[in-house]
C-alpha cells in the first residue's frame, strides 16, 4: 500500500494504532540510545579505561553523525519512500549496536557508535514524517502528542533501564536491547505502515552539503572537547575549520538546485523560532542528563540502577499528561506552552543545585526532577507539532530532519563544551569534589539556556498555527516571510495543495 496523499488514517482505528506504535518503537531506539549510555559511562569508564574526554566521545561520535546526517535521511524518506528509509535506519541501528556491545575497547565503541548514529539518522525523521503523511489532518496533533509523550518515557525510562542492565549483566547489554526492539519494529512496519513519499522529490541529493555539515559539527565538538585540556593551538585551528566548513555549507546551499537545508524554509518566523528554542532547551537537556548521573553516582553514591530510578517522576509525567499537552497547545496556542514549559524546566534545574554528598533522594532529587518533567510534558508536544505546522506535509521529512538536527547539533556541542567550561577534565570525574564543583557550574549554563528559550519563544511567537480550521489565527507577519523566496506563513497552516489562505486548514502535526 502506497500514498503519496495525507489523511488516509484515522488514530481511533487499529492500522491508526500500529502506525503509532511502529514509528513509537523506532524513534525510541534512538532517543533510548541517547540517554541509556549516560548512566553506564561511570562504570565504562572503569572497565575500558577511558578518559573524560572519550567518554564524551561515546556521546558525541553518536551525536555527530546523527546530526550530521539526518536531514539527508530526511530527503532520503521524502524521495524514496519514508517506510522503506525507515526500515533500513532500524536494521543498520541494530547491526552497530551489535558492534558496540562487542567493542574489546574504547576507540572500537567510540567507532561503532558513529556507525550507529548514521542509523538513527536514517530513521529518526521518517518516524515522524510517516505520522504527518499517513494520519488526518484532525488527528495530527493528538498523535505527535503520543508519539512525543511515550517517546520521551523512552528517553526518561533509559537511564532506569540502564541502571538496571549495569548492576546486572553489565554495561555491553544496553546495546544488546536494541536487537529484539529492532525485530519488533520492523515486524510492526513492515506490515501495518503504508509507504509515502513526496512525489515530486526530484534531482540530486546535496551530498556535498551534508559532508560540510559533518566536518562543521565533526571540527566543533572536537575544539569543544580539547579545551578541556587547554587552548593548544589544535583547539584554535580545530575551532576554525569548524567556522570555516559552517560558512561554507551555508553558502552552497544557498546556490544549490536541491539542498540538503531548503533555507526557504527559515522564510518562516515561527518556523525558525522555533527552531531557536530547540537550540536552546536540548542543549540543556543534554547537559543536565549528561552530568546528573554522574553526580548522582560519583558525589551523591548512588548506585547506577538507583541513578536511573531517580529519573522515574519524568517518565511518569510524559506518559500520562503529554497527549493532554499536545491537545492544549492546540486550543491555546503554542506561546504560552513553549514559554512557561522552558521556565518551568529551569526551576527544576536550579532546585538539582541542592544534590551534593550524602543527598536524600526525596527531599533533595525528587522535588527537582519533578518540576523538570512538569516543564517538559508543557514544552515537547507543543513544540514538536508547532515546527512542522508552519511547512508543507509534503516537506514533512525535510522539516522533521531540520528540528532533529537542531536537537541532536544542540547535544553533541552541549556535551562536548560544557565539561570545559565548567572545569572537568581528563580524570577528573572520577572525584568527587571536582564533579561536584563541576556540577554547579554546570546546572547555572543549562537554566540560563532553559530561560533563554523560554523568552525567545515568549518573543518571537505568535498566533495558533495548531487552531482548528473553524478558528482564526493571526495574519502572518512580514518581517521574515514576505522576501522573494515563497512564503511557508507562520500563520497558515500548509496543506498539500499548497499553503493555505485565510485561516488554518487544520492542526498540521507530526
Amino acid at each position: 500500500m502506497t500514498t503519496s496523499e495525507s489523511g488516509i488514517l484515522r488514530l481511533g482505528t487499529a492500522q491508526g494504532r500500529w502506525v503509532l506504535l511502529a514509528t513509537v518503537l523506532g524513534s525510541s531506539m534512538a532517543l533510548l540510545d541517547g540517554t541509556v549510555v549516560n548512566v553506564a559511562l561511570p562504570r565504562i569508564g572503569a572497565d575500558l579505561g577511558a578518559t573524560l574526554a572519550s567518554l564524551q566521545w561515546t556521546l558525541n561520535a553518536y551525536l555527530l553523525t546523527l546530526a550530521g546526517l539526518i536531514l539527508l535521511g530526511g530527503a532520503l524518506g521524502d524521495r524514496y519512500g519514508r517506510r522503506r528509509v525507515f526500515l533500513i535506519g532500524v536494521v543498520w541501528f541494530a547491526a552497530a549496536s551489535a558492534a558496540c556491545a562487542a567493542a574489546p575497547d574504547i576507540q572500537v565503541l567510540i567507532a561503532a557508535r558513529a556507525v550507529q548514529g548514521v542509523g538513527g539518522a536514517l530513521l529518526t525523521p521518517g518516524s515522524l514524517a510517516m505520522l504527518q503523511a499517513v494520519f488526518h489532518p484532525d488527528d495530527r496533533s493528538a498523535a505527535v502528542g503520543l508519539w512525543s509523550g511515550l517517546g520521551g518515557v523512552a528517553a526518561a525510562v533509559g537511564p532506569f533501564v540502564g541502571g538496571w542492565l549495569v548492576d546486572g549483566p553489565g554495561w555491553r547489554w544496553i546495546f544488546l536491547l536494541n536487537l529484539p526492539l529492532a525485530a519488533a519494529v520492523v515486524a510492526v512496519t513492515s506490515r501495518f505502515v503504508p509507504e509515502s513519499r513526496d512525489e515530486s522529490a526530484v534531482g540530486h541529493f546535496d551530498v556535498l552539503g551534508a559532508l560540510l555539515a559533518a566536518l562543521a559539527l565533526g571540527a566543533i565538538t572536537y575544539a569543544l572537547t580539547a579545551a578541556g585540556e587547554g587552548l593548544s593551538p589544535a583547539v584554535w585551528v580545530s575551532g576554525a575549520l569548524g567556522l570555516l566548513f559552517g560558512a561554507a555549507f551555508l553558502a552552497v546551499e544557498r546556490r544549490t538546485a536541491e539542498p540538503m537545508l531548503p533555507l526557504g524554509l527559515f522564510s518562516s518566523r515561527l518556523f525558525t523560532a522555533v527552531n531557536l528554542v530547540t537550540l536552546c532547551v536540548y542543549a540543556a537537556f543534554s547537559g543536565v542528563f549528561f552530568l546528573l548521573v554522574v553526580q548522582l553516582q560519583i558525589v551523591a553514591g548512588f548506585s547506577p540502577l538507583v541513578s536511573g530510578l531517580a529519573l522515574v517522576p519524568i517518565t511518569v509525567l510524559m506518559l500520562t499528561l503529554s497527549a493532554r499537552a499536545g491537545r492544549l497547545g492546540k486550543r491555546i496556542g503554542p506561546r504560552i506552552p513553549l514559554t512557561v514549559g522552558p521556565l518551568l524546566c529551569a526551576a527544576g534545574v536550579l532546585l538539582m543545585l541542592r544534590t551534593g554528598p550524602h543527598s536524600s533522594y526525596w527531599a533533595d532529587v525528587l522535588p527537582a526532577v519533578a518540576v523538570m518533567g512538569c516543564g517538559m510534558v508543557l514544552l515537547v508536544a507543543p513544540l514538536t507539532a508547532t515546527v512542522l505546522a508552519a511547512v508543507e506535509v509534503r516537506h514533512a521529512g525535510i522539516a522533521s530532519g531540520v528540528n532533529n538536527a537542531a536537537a541532536r547539533a544542540a547535544g553533541l556541542l552541549a556535551v562536548a563544551a560544557l565539561p570545559a567550561f565548567a572545569g572537568l577534565s581528563g580524570d577528573a570525574y572520577r572525584v568527587p569534589s571536582a564533579v561536584d564543583s563541576a556540577f554547579h557550574t554546570a546546572m547555572l549554563i543549562c537554566a540560563g539556556l532553559l530561560v533563554t528559550g523560554g523568552l525567545t519563544a515568549f518573543a518571537t511567537v505568535r498566533g495558533n498555527v495548531l487552531a482548528p480550521a473553524d478558528h482564526p489565527v493571526a495574519e502572518p507577519d512580514c518581517q521574515w516571510n514576505c522576501g522573494t523566496t515563497p512564503p511557508l506563513d507562520p500563520g497558515h497552516v500548509p496543506t498539500e495543495e499548497g499553503p493555505a489562505t485565510g485561516s488554518a486548514a487544520g492542526p498540521s502535526a507530526g
